[in-house]
């Protein structure tokens, strides 16, 4: 496996996926720029109580990431929502149901966003365009599109960084604007040290996605880093379509923990076990992850560490995201497979709307 092979990565990668993660810093600053410009819903935000964010797969996770971090300030509950209607209590305009599709067209979050309106709560609708654009415009509810060509996962700045402007607009969480500069600067760094151009001796990402191959990972994160965790295991899916899953701490210590004798024969010498760890990570949490991953370790199963960067909170996040999808992007170059592509998805979706 050679990883510093850049001719090689150009025919597997026909659709340049790199590219679009060497964008991701821009991106994002990009994504609150323009969330500083799009329509408000015309309510008083004193009166918003809770936030249902409906969205899958791509679309859904910045609403994961933008939950765990503004959890310690928003004065407000917020829940994601990745199925057809809405939560029984999404009632009224004091809720605010925020539907989130890249293509507009996700039929799941068409149908919450229908949901929204029939409980009359006060709705926000994210997407490129599609079906969601013209519902929203024919109902005069407030539209934010963004242009994005590439995969809904690609545009994980734009499902984070405008929601993160929605929130700072409606005044649900302190203003981010200095933090999240921080965090672009960061990721730039990030993209400096583990770019295709930096040779796998020094470059990190390349050599993760070395120790990657031929295992099933098991991604462990806590706090801020859990949603981290659950989009590096999708990303290893779709990137490098691979078998990946995540783990949440202090949970996995209640269960995860104690699975790690059988079968041995997969165990031990096909599974990789990584721990994100981050200066923001509760110390009980930083203690928890050590002692986990040391617990593996004497059981004779592969792990390692993977440590975020940046000042704060927002930064720590945002480089171990950029981080994650270069060592993804890596492995799929490992397995030689098209990094941009997700046949499987798209054979279900069509086998599913055959059968109505």
């Amino acid at each position: 496996m050679n990883l510093d092979d850049l001719e090689r990565f150009k025919r597997i990668d026909t659709q340049n996926m790199i590219g679009e993660i060497d964008a991701l810093p821009d991106q994002l600053a990009a994504a609150w720029a323009l969330g500083q410009t799009l329509p408000l819903p015309s309510i008083d935000v004193a009166r918003i109580s809770r936030v249902v964010i409906a969205g899958l797969g791509g679309s859904a996770i910045g609403g994961d990431l933008l939950t765990a971090w503004c959890a310690p300030t928003t004065r407000v509950p917020v829940v994601i929502h990745r199925d057809y209607g809405l939560p029984a209590f999404a009632q009224g305009s004091e809720t605010l149901v925020i539907a989130s599709s890249h293509s507009g067209n996700t039929e799941e979050t068409l149908d919450a966003f229908e949901a929204a309106l029939t409980n009359e709560c006060t709705t926000v609708a994210v997407a490129t365009g599609g079906e969601f654009a013209a519902r929203a415009n024919a109902r005069k509810v407030p539209v934010w599109i963004f242009t994005h060509r590439g995969q809904p996962r690609a545009a994980i700045g734009f499902s984070f960084g405008l929601l993160l402007a929605l929130f700072t607009r409606l005044k649900l969480v302190p203003d981010p604007a200095k933090d999240l500069t921080e965090a672009v600067e960061a990721m730039r760094k990030v993209r400096e040290k583990n770019g295709v151009a930096v040779a796998a001796a020094s470059n990190p990402a390349k050599r993760c996605a070395g120790q990657l191959m031929g295992r099933w990972v098991t991604v462990f994160g806590a706090g801020l880093m859990a949603p981290v965790a659950r989009r590096l295991k999708t990303q290893i899916n779709e990137i490098a379509k691979a078998g990946a899953n995540f783990e949440f701490l202090p949970e996995a210590d209640h269960n995860a923990l104690a699975g790690t004798l059988h079968p041995e024969e997969v165990l031990m010498p096909h599974t990789m076990n990584l721990f994100l760890r981050s200066p923001s990570d509760h110390p009980k949490n930083r203690k928890r992850l050590d002692l986990t991953k040391k617990a593996f370790m004497l059981e004779g199963l592969n792990t390692d560490f993977l440590d975020a960067g940046g000042r704060s909170p927002l930064a720590n996040m945002w480089t171990q995201i950029l981080f994650g999808d270069y060592m993804a992007y890596y492995l799929a170059m490992g397995y030689g497979v098209d990094p941009t592509p997700v046949d499987a998805l798209v054979r279900f979706k069509e086998t599913l709307k055959a059968r109505g």
